[in-house]
Formats: C-alpha cells, sequence, structure tokens
C-alpha cells in the first residue's frame, strides 16, 4: 500500500479535480470567472491597451463626444478625456481597493472567529461583544464615519471597508468553530495529543477556509459597489485618479446630455458585482460536498 502522505495528496488532487469539474459544469460560474479574468486582464495590461492615458484631454475631440466618435470608441467625458482609457485604468484602482479589504477581512475575521468561537472564555466573550458593536451600526454609514474621520483616500477608504466586514467573516468563522469543536474527529485529536494549536490548525482551520473562499468571493462584488459608493460620495479616491465611481460622480452634473459618462462605469461595476456572484455561487456549490456529488 502506498504510504499515508502520498494517499492524502492523492486525495486533495481528486477533491481539486471534483472541485474543478463542478465548477465546470456550472455555466454561470464559468460566465463569472471569465469576466472576471478579462476584466483583471485588461487592468493589468492597462499600459499597453489602453489608447490614450487617463488623464490627458482630447482638445480635438472636445468635451463629451460621443460614443463611436473617431479615436473614442466610448466617448470622452466632460473634460475631453477618453472613457475606454479612464475605465481600463479605473480598475486598477477600483479592483484593488475591493480586493484588499476581502483579504484583510478574512485573515483577521479567521483569527477572530477562531479565538472565540474555538477557545471561547472571557476571550470569546470580550470579542463577540466588540463585534456585536460594529453589527449595530448600518455598514454604509459606518464606512462613511470611518472614512471621513481618516481622511480622503485609497488607503483610507480601504481600512474603512476592512472596519465594516471584518464582523461578518468573523461570525461566520465564529459559528463554524463553536459546530466543529463538538466533533467526534475533535476528540480524536485531544486523545492523540493534539494541542489547542494543532487542532485549530489541522482540524478546525480546513474546514473553514472554503467558507470564508466563499464568502469573500461573493462579497468581492458588494466590494466594488462599496468601494465605488465611497469615491462616488467624495471620500474614497481622490480625483483626477481615474476610478469607476469618479467616473460616475463625473457624469452626474452631464447625466442629461451625456447619460453614457455616467452609465459606462455603472454597467461595469454591475457587471463586475454580478460576475463575483456567480463565481462565488460556483465555489460554493463545488466546495459543499454535498452539492458537489448532486450536480
Amino acid at each position: 500500500m502506498p504510504p499515508a502522505p502520498a494517499m492524502a495528496e492523492e486525495a486533495r488532487r481528486s477533491e481539486f479535480a471534483l472541485a474543478l469539474a463542478a465548477i465546470g459544469r456550472d455555466r454561470l460560474a464559468v460566465v463569472g470567472f471569465a469576466a472576471l479574468l478579462l476584466v483583471v486582464a485588461a487592468a493589468l495590461l492597462a499600459p499597453w491597451i489602453s489608447p490614450y492615458s487617463p488623464t490627458a484631454a482630447d482638445l480635438d475631440a472636445g468635451r463629451l463626444a460621443a460614443p463611436l466618435t473617431p479615436g473614442h470608441l466610448l466617448g470622452t467625458d466632460g473634460q475631453a478625456r477618453d472613457v475606454l482609457s479612464r475605465l481600463i485604468w479605473g480598475g486598477r484602482v477600483s479592483l484593488p481597493i475591493a480586493a484588499v479589504p476581502i483579504l484583510l477581512s478574512s485573515f483577521f475575521g479567521l483569527v477572530l472567529g477562531l479565538l472565540a468561537g474555538y477557545v471561547g472564555g472571557w476571550i470569546g466573550r470580550i470579542i463577540m461583544r466588540g463585534l456585536d458593536i460594529l453589527f449595530a451600526f448600518p455598514g454604509v454609514l459606518l464606512a462613511i464615519a470611518v472614512a471621513a474621520i481618516l481622511g480622503p483616500g485609497m488607503m483610507n477608504g480601504m481600512l474603512a471597508m476592512t472596519i465594516v466586514i471584518t464582523p461578518y467573516v468573523a461570525r461566520l468563522v465564529y459559528t463554524e468553530a463553536v459546530r466543529l469543536r463538538r466533533g467526534e474527529f475533535i476528540e480524536a485529536a485531544r486523545v492523540g495529543g493534539a494541542g489547542t494549536f494543532g487542532i485549530l490548525w489541522r482540524e478546525i482551520l480546513p474546514n473553514i477556509v472554503g467558507p470564508v473562499i466563499v464568502y469573500g468571493t461573493t462579497s468581492l462584488g458588494a466590494m466594488v459597489v462599496f468601494a465605488a459608493g465611497l469615491s462616488f460620495l467624495g471620500v474614497g479616491v481622490q480625483p483626477p485618479t481615474a476610478d469607476w465611481g469618479i467616473m460616475a460622480a463625473d457624469g452626474r452634473v452631464v447625466l442629461r446630455n451625456a447619460p453614457w459618462v455616467s452609465l459606462i462605469p455603472g454597467c461595469v461595476i454591475v457587471i463586475v458585482a454580478v460576475a463575483c456572484n456567480f463565481a462565488g455561487d460556483g465555489l460554493r456549490d463545488a466546495l459543499d460536498p454535498r452539492l458537489a456529488k448532486a450536480l
């Protein structure tokens, strides 16, 4: 018989193959991942595929040139800047400002949720009561308040969103940790001499990472909208930086005469948010053994 490590590695590969197969059978998930890949690729290749600089004005084309104007596929904005170029460059700001809070909140949420759910005691009570205080504030208002106190800017906007979403991740992890710590495999690990850290690392964490990844993927779309909203309100990314929220805000003053200035970045925000939801649903189905067997 093959050694135990080889069998474990083979089992992990089989689970990964099954997850990929489940995602491949979900057409909406494939569409979601393809759309996200396209947007990310466009943002990464912005210096090479962007027709113009995102801050350069084309005085020859003029202000508010309509879409399909020669040289400007999506037209120009109120300052004669190419909308397509700003859209491509805006992904380099809008995507990281949404993704970084997800990563940070996932880390802090895992730590806080595991401490509160598995260790428990007075540490768990303090953590959960502190999270309850944050839950008492509406997320949007809390993010605006934090961003307003810290001052406008990309870094402060990301910090504000991290503070808002961390309690939700921590509550998810806490619930899963409380459920898992009563399992028979945890008792078997204790009898086998495993310490608290060993149980958390080898038994609890692998069973919680999946739901956290799914939650983060699904929440990424909401964070894109959230970040655009902060920029729209003037407490996020500041002009003249190309950002989808700033582009939508710039177009509101010319909405009647040139609706495309706001409509185009708004559509991109919606597409990315929906793609994240499709991808998150596909990951959830693939990582859930019961759903994976049913597919």
